[in-house]
């Protein structure tokens, strides 16, 4: 057991922790409006979310370092549900979302979630960084999406041909532009200027340009954070009992939970502290929803950027995130008009950036190099994501993983004695259906006439398909004349 701090040493970890809240809070401020916006709700539904991530979620046990809020992984998914459901509905669906994620976490699930193929995971944020970067150069120009990934794609040419002649949209990109331009450049800063997040430098300086020149750009706007809340009533209830409202739900539980406990053991490995309890922690994060639903809020995930921000900042214990919740209420109470000087611009390109940073080609590359399953994984579950939807595509990118895994397991030797005799064929591996047309093509090789003993006993598996195809075989073969024979050595394994 660890000796108890002095009274020194109490002041210098909450002297680390309040330091640390306030960095975490100048990242998670334009990020938790960015997402609302993107996700088609107003601002302050983004921020209330983000202050229960604070306040609810970081006060619980679980992880004592991730930070909590909306995040930009559910864009996609939030948006489809405002615009199929209504807005008035998103509290129920987040809910009850919430709801599950408690019965999980009382079932001990949690854990569970390490067993889903990591390819799947960035695969799964890959195809969100997709439709997330073409959703949102759209709104660059100040020009509303389609809506559908592929429309988004296919939308780009037109985007591009309108916003050539309209100078209000030319404005809004060049804002907008520079805005990615000052968060890409912005490492390369001194580092004292560092301290403070790139995201909170290039928000400020777009809105300073916009005000100074006065340009003909979309501001965010503000309603005032009680006008915002809605909490959801039963008038809704009735509309979102058909199998797309419930599929919604266990999507926003489901993703939202994976993601919150993927970023759970990314951040245990940043620090020495004590290790994330899973099932805590996902009961943690379904409180959260559950308040964010009561509240009619946008629903809640552990976010890596956040978090990490948090660790590389210096905190010690769980009071960092609980403050940078009590930051974001305060702004929100004392500083709401300033929202409405933000220019929509700067939020997408805000968001353009962190959807390029999920695609994570140069894991592409790497594991195209060593582990090409493992890449096609990835591409696939991406490519599914911006066909169909986040919720499909992740069960596609599953599915993908569930078939790679089989293909590798089901590997199969077959070694031909051709100086024997009889002829001895001898498998060893696992037989399964998705190797049998590698089989049975060299059994037919096998000449007419020729005495075959078929030796079976190196197999670890064999699965029904394969014993019956070899069964068939050594019956035809035999039956062809007097000198076919096959004499089978059975596995010593259960079929």
């Amino acid at each position: 057991m660890a000796p108890p701090l002095s009274g020194r040493g109490t002041f210098s970890v909450f002297r680390q922790d309040l330091l640390s809240s306030i960095v975490v809070f100048l990242v998670a401020l334009p990020l938790c409006i960015g997402v609302a916006v993107a996700s088609g709700v107003p601002a302050e539904l983004g921020l209330a979310t983000g202050i229960v991530g604070g306040l609810v979620a970081g006060a619980l046990p679980g992880s004592s370092l991730q930070v909590s809020g909306p995040a930009a992984g559910l864009t996609v998914l939030v948006y489809e549900a405002v615009q199929e459901y209504g807005l008035r509905s998103l509290g129920l669906i987040v809910l009850a979302a919430g709801l599950i994620q408690l019965g999980m976490g009382a079932l001990r699930l949690g854990r569970w979630f390490r067993a889903i193929s990591i390819s799947v995971v960035h695969g799964m944020l890959a195809g969100i960084g997709l439709v997330l970067v073409t959703g949102q150069v759209h709104s660059l120009f100040d020009n509303r999406s389609p809506g559908a990934a592929m429309a988004n794609v296919t939308g780009l040419p037109d985007l591009f041909a309108d916003s050539a002649n309209e100078p209000a949209a030319l404005a809004a990109g060049g804002i907008g532009i520079g805005t990615i331009v000052v968060l890409v450049c912005w490492k390369y800063a001194p580092k004292r200027l560092r301290v403070i997040p790139g995201a909170l430098v290039a928000v400020a300086l777009a809105t300073l340009v916009t005000i100074a020149f006065d340009l003909p750009v979309k501001r965010i706007e503000v309603k005032g954070l009680l006008d915002a809340i809605q909490p959801p009533g039963t008038g809704q209830l009735g509309g979102l009992m058909s199998i797309g409202a419930i599929g919604t739900v266990v999507a926003f539980a489901l993703i939202a939970s994976a993601e919150s406990l993927f970023s759970a053991a990314a951040v245990d490995r940043m620090h020495h502290g004590a290790r994330t309890h899973y099932d805590r922690e996902l009961m943690a994060q379904g409180a959260g929803n559950t308040v964010c639903g009561l509240l009619g809020a946008l629903p809640m995930t552990a976010v890596i950027v956040r978090s990490a921000t948090n660790v590389q900042a210096g905190a010690r214990t769980k009071a960092s995130r609980i403050l940078h919740g009590v930051w974001l209420l305060a702004f929100t109470v004392v500083f709401p008009a300033a929202l409405g000087y933000i220019p929509v611009t700067a939020l997408a390109a805000i968001l353009v950036h962190a959807g390029w940073k999920l695609l994570s080609l140069r894991e592409v590359g790497r594991l195209w190099r060593t582990e090409r399953g493992e890449a096609v994984v990835l591409t696939g579950t991406a490519l599914a994501i911006v066909v169909t939807n986040l919720f499909e595509g992740v069960l596609i990118g599953l599915l993908l993983a569930v078939v790679k895994t089989a293909w590798d397991v089901s590997d199969i030797h077959i070694h031909v004695d051709e100086q024997a005799d009889p002829l001895v064929i001898r498998l060893t591996g696992n037989a399964t259906f998705l190797r049998l047309p590698k089989v049975l093509d060299t059994l037919e090789t096998i000449p007419h006439g020729r005495a075959v003993e078929l030796d079976l006993s190196g197999l670890r598996h064999l699965d029904h398909a394969c014993r019956t195809a070899l069964q068939s075989w050594a019956a035809q073969h035999d039956g062809r004349d007097e000198r076919s024979s096959v004499r089978i050595a059975e596995p010593a394994v259960a079929g």
